[in-house]
This record gives C-alpha cells, sequence and structure tokens, in this order.
C-alpha cells in the first residue's frame, strides 16, 4: 500500500487549507484512513479518522473539531482534509494513515508540512 498526499503550505492564521491522500497498491480490508500530525517536539497526534465502508464515520480530535472536515472518495480511493480557520498551533507534519483489517500495522505517507503563520 502507497499513500500519497498533497502537498501542504504556509497559510495565514485563519486562513483555509485543503489536503488530499491517494491510496494504492492493495487496497483491500480498508477498514478506515485519516490524518495525524506531529508538531515540533511533540509526539504524533490523531487529527481524524474516517471509515471506509460503514457510512463513512468520522473520528475528530478536540481540537480540530468544527475547523477540519473529511472526506472519502471510495471510488478514487482518496481521503481529504479541509482545513479552515487554522490557527498557529496547527502547524505540523501532517499524515496520511490507512489502516486494513486483519494487518499487524497501519500504512503511513510520507507526511507534509503546513505552517500557520500568525
Amino acid at each position: 500500500v502507497q499513500l500519497q498526499a498533497s502537498r501542504g503550505g504556509l497559510v495565514q492564521a485563519g486562513g483555509s487549507l485543503r489536503l488530499s491522500c491517494a491510496a494504492s497498491g492493495r487496497l483491500f480490508r480498508i477498514n478506515d484512513m485519516g490524518w495525524y500530525r506531529q508538531a515540533p517536539g511533540k509526539p504524533r497526534e490523531l487529527v481524524v479518522t474516517i471509515t471506509i465502508n460503514s457510512g463513512g464515520t468520522s473520528n475528530y480530535a478536540d481540537s480540530v473539531k468544527g475547523r477540519f472536515t473529511t472526506s472519502r472518495d471510495n471510488a478514487k480511493n482518496t481521503v481529504s482534509l479541509q482545513m479552515n480557520s487554522l490557527k498557529p498551533e496547527d502547524t505540523a507534519v501532517y499524515y496520511c494513515k490507512l489502516r486494513r483489517l486483519g494487518d499487524r500495522s497501519d500504512y503511513w505517507g510520507q507526511g507534509t508540512l503546513v505552517t500557520v503563520s500568525s
């Protein structure tokens, strides 16, 4: 499984940015996809996950609820993250993740940097 995320970027506080992640390879038994982020000096943390089937249930971190929205396109094997009202504390490397049922580990994209200036 390979995950290719779109490029992040630099945005001013209050601005918006959209990330997308395309999955390829052995795409079967996919349970969910999502986004994590890691700020400098901090552990990687959940941003949001969304189930691929079962109605696309999403689970957002409290810190992004109401500002970030995720969506999926099962036909294209992509998941997107719309980030609005960005804050400097959203600055991080964002990673796309995919989980398959029965696998011992998850699959991760290469990470893309999002920088929010104040």
